[in-house]
């Protein structure tokens, strides 16, 4: 099964990042940034900065490598 960019789990998880920030990272598995990219993204959309953690948590969710 193939891992990393590019891989269905990924496009799947930058879909999930996309409709909540930090679902994508939650599908992956990875709770502690999941939770900090969503917090981020609250906080920031008070101020209108939010869709900048909003990309990045698609992106990083789009680009993950899983460590071996």
């Amino acid at each position: 099964m193939s891992e990393g960019q590019g891989s269905t789990g990924n496009v799947l998880a930058a879909i999930c990042s996309f409709f909540i920030p930090g679902l994508g990272q939650l599908v992956q598995g990875r709770l502690l940034i999941a939770i900090v990219m969503f917090v981020l993204a609250a906080v920031l959309w008070i101020v209108l900065l939010g869709w900048l953690i909003h990309l990045w948590s698609i992106l990083d969710a789009a680009l993950y490598k899983p460590g071996r």
